[in-house]
């Protein structure tokens, strides 16, 4: 498949002594580094967020109950 792309002069000079020098395409050197970020960012964790719960587990929620004006008050102190 054909598709154009707008690459930064510099690199674009860079990538073609590359792909001189090795003996590859550019067309090559370019598909060679799309996988390698593709499967780069592929194989990353998704960040899990750590547990600060407060309080024991299971134990009944002390909020439960508060209206979002009881909690803002709770929160704010009245403020």
């Amino acid at each position: 498949m054909k598709s154009t792309f707008d690459i930064n002069d510099a690199l674009l000079a860079r990538a073609k002594r590359h792909a001189r020098k090795t003996g590859k395409p550019l067309r090559a050197l370019v598909e060679e580094g799309l996988r390698r970020v593709l499967e780069d960012t592929s194989s990353q964790t998704s960040y899990k967020l750590p547990d600060c719960a407060v309080g024991r587990q299971g134990a009944p929620d002390p909020l439960e109950h508060y209206s979002w004006q009881d909690l803002r008050d709770e929160i704010y102190g009245g403020r």
